[in-house]
């Protein structure tokens, strides 16, 4: 306590040694937290060097998507058309949405990876994805206002005890400061599994859906909303969501997904 009370060389020095005590301590707890749990792989297993990582093999195999892109789809292109490019399937329908961005194609690793994460509590994986999502979707955080992750049904939460998209936002706002608004949008119809459903049949599934919370229009009108989930497969969730933001008076609603799928019937060909 004198010490503390000292001059500022005193303290300067207390301080440095106790840093350096707690860097010590770190150090130590970390490497005996490697010998228990070594860090693999998050995909083959294999040994690294550190955790939340894949190996350079995996990493490979990951169909991230690149410039050229759709504009409004995030779908990739086989060339670029000009300063905005646009995809056959975004010049038949547009979107409720303004901007979609998906950090790779769903297939392969990626898909390993987003289903260890929603069905074997793979959390790990957060680790890889927010800096994946940053990446992708650095256009549309910049002039985002806040993030809103596509819910769950109160069914299916209980069930798996967490929501996949709310975890990739509040990830998000963690590394990026930006607000999470979680409750303003409501799942409220159990819809039937989307997986075996074609582009119309999904949009007729998640109809009526979503719901707006109560004073949601208090929380998000005139803001421009950037909507979480892990995979955009017809677009059909997300678009049912966008609308009902928009409803409440979101300015703009842009989509950040960590996958895409791009080769499904009629949707982004």
């Amino acid at each position: 306590m004198v010490l503390l009370q000292g001059d500022g060389e005193e303290r300067g020095g207390v301080r440095a040694m106790i840093s350096g005590i707690a860097s010590w301590t770190q150090g130590h707890l970390r490497y005996a937290a490697d010998l228990v749990l070594p860090p693999i792989c998050l995909n083959c297993h294999e040994p690294l060097a550190s955790h939340g990582a894949l190996c350079a093999r995996c990493w490979q195999r990951i169909d991230f998507i690149r410039a050229p892109l759709c504009d409004r789809l995030g779908a990739p292109l086989p060339y670029a058309t000009g300063e905005i490019s646009l995809s056959s399937a975004a010049l038949r329908r547009t979107p409720d949405y303004g901007r979609a961005r998906a950090v790779a194609r769903f297939d392969g690793v990626m898909r390993e990876l987003i289903h260890g994460f929603k069905y074997a509590d793979r959390h790990e994986a957060l680790d890889l994805f927010a800096p994946m999502l940053r990446s992708a979707g650095h256009e549309l955080l910049g002039c985002a206002d806040c993030l809103v992750p596509v819910p769950l049904h109160p069914w299916r939460l209980w069930r798996r005890r967490f929501n996949q998209a709310a975890l990739l936002a509040g990830r998000l706002s963690r590394d990026t400061g930006m607000p999470v608004e979680l409750g303003v949008l409501r799942r409220v119809k159990r819809t039937a599994s989307q997986v075996s459903l074609r582009g119309d049949e999904r949009r007729r599934n998640v109809e009526a859906a979503f719901a707006l919370a109560p004073r949601a229009a208090e929380r998000i009108g005139g803001r421009h909303v950037l909507l979480i989930d892990d995979v955009i497969t017809t677009g059909a969730t997300v678009e049912a969501c966008a609308r009902a933001l928009k409803h409440a008076g979101a300015a703009q609603v842009d989509i950040l997904a960590l996958a895409l799928v791009v080769d499904h019937p009629g949707v982004y060909d």
